[in-house]
């Protein structure tokens, strides 16, 4: 078994994903190890791929086995400004390193976590009606009334699936639009919360609970649609409704705090946090009931240390999934190794041509990932594929809002 094995080289691939692209680290070894990585740069963050680049360069001629020695060093690099697309890269480099290690010693990367605790996720259908409504040419069938919101939530429950997530609609004339003021969809900067939309969320969650029936559990993502005072609002209008969480983004743990000692509902948040330090004032404040952690933003091992902090605050974590297959893989090991996990996201309509970018799809069963035994992540891109969609030269949030 060696244990050694030096990166020779780093690139940056990328494809087209429909409203977006999918971003993907390949680091190479001495070896001819391929490790992989899936990275995004559409979800606020443009730029991460540059940051990678300029980083390889100290990564080169390193030892894979040493992901923490290498991490720590690349830390110390860009100590004055590591935050941002640089916490991302910083992951985004993790990840490909913890690929090859695995790969260099023939096991799952779980067992780098210290082993699986479970072989299959609960997984919630995350963005359900939401594709479909906001992005109708990508996701079949669209969505263009009540009836077909209703329709999506029976086809949850006839698929096996035991919770979904949508997010706040509203509803002209009877047919929904996606909003989303705090991404600039409409550009509403004040991001007020009025009785229209308050009415509407409403409607809408009933009607998709009325398609699931009792046993599915509903899940709101309210994002960063609010301020205090209008997420308030949104948690007494539903304050009757069974749900199973409402996940709310707030850059100030205060604030948190106090609508979650207010809610009816379990709170869960920060998914957008970089780093166990930004983490720590919403633990400190019991800001949320489940601390959501982006892997690819924070790397799966960085990220491990979250959700042991999370475990001292009697917080469960659950990971922030919307990327690609190979994303999803990542946060099924990160899930597979963690014991305090609540339940994982990932989405399930999917565009057309994605199971040819990836060597293995995620295999679900009765609403659960089964989580796979090959070495590494266990699905790598398909090179062939990626090329036979070039990337577009726009999309993610920097198109949300824009009339193109």
């Amino acid at each position: 078994m060696t244990k050694s094995s030096k990166a020779t080289s780093i690139e940056i691939l990328a494809c087209d994903a429909g409203w977006r692209n999918y971003h993907f680290v390949k680091l190479t070894t001495e070896d001819g190890v391929v490790g992989w990585s899936e990275f995004d740069e559409g979800f606020g963050s443009p730029g991460v791929g540059a940051a990678i680049q300029r980083l390889s360069a100290r990564v080169i001629g390193q030892n894979v086995f040493q992901h923490e020695r290498i991490y720590a060093e690349l830390f110390a690099a860009t100590r004055p400004a590591a935050g941002g697309v640089v916490a991302q890269a910083l992951g985004a480099i993790e990840n490909a390193l913890l690929d090859a290690k695995a790969k260099c010693l023939g096991v799952p990367c779980y067992e780098l976590l210290g082993g699986k605790i479970r072989d299959r996720v609960r997984v919630y259908w995350s963005h359900c009606a939401t594709w479909r409504i906001n992005h109708p040419s990508w996701y079949k069938p669209p969505i263009e009334n009540l009836d077909g919101v209703k329709a999506m939530g029976r086809e949850v429950r006839e698929k096996q699936f035991t919770a979904l997530k949508t997010n706040i609609f509203s509803y002209d004339d009877g047919r929904p639009t996606g909003w989303r003021p705090g991404f600039g969809s409409p550009f509403s900067p004040e991001i007020n919360v009025d009785r229209k939309i308050l009415r509407d969320l409403r409607m809408h969650l009933e009607a998709i609970r009325d398609g699931a029936g009792s046993d599915v559990d509903i899940l709101l993502d309210c994002n960063f649609n609010a301020k205090t005072e209008g997420y308030l609002k949104i948690l007494r209008t539903i304050a009757d409704l069974d749900m199973f969480w409402i996940e709310i983004d707030s850059f100030n743990p205060e604030a948190l705090g106090y609508i979650r000692r207010q809610s009816p509902h379990p709170i869960s948040s920060c998914e957008t946090l970089l780093g166990l330090r930004e983490f720590l004032p919403y633990f400190h404040q019991q800001a949320m009931d489940v601390a959501i952690i982006d892997t690819p933003w924070n790397g799966v091992w960085q990220s491990m240390k979250i959700a042991a902090a999370a475990e001292a605050f009697e917080v469960n974590v659950a990971p922030h999934n919307f990327y690609g297959h190979l994303c999803s893989m990542m946060n099924a090991h990160f899930c597979a190794a963690v014991p305090n996990l609540r339940i994982m996201e990932i989405d399930i309509d999917r565009l057309a041509w994605d199971r040819e970018l990836f060597t293995h799809e995620p295999e679900i069963q009765n609403g659960h990932l089964v989580i796979p035994d090959r070495p590494g992540w266990g699905t790598e891109p398909n090179e062939e594929a990626l090329r036979a969609h070039p990337s577009k030269t726009s999309g993610g949030l920097l198109n949300y809002g824009r009339k193109i």
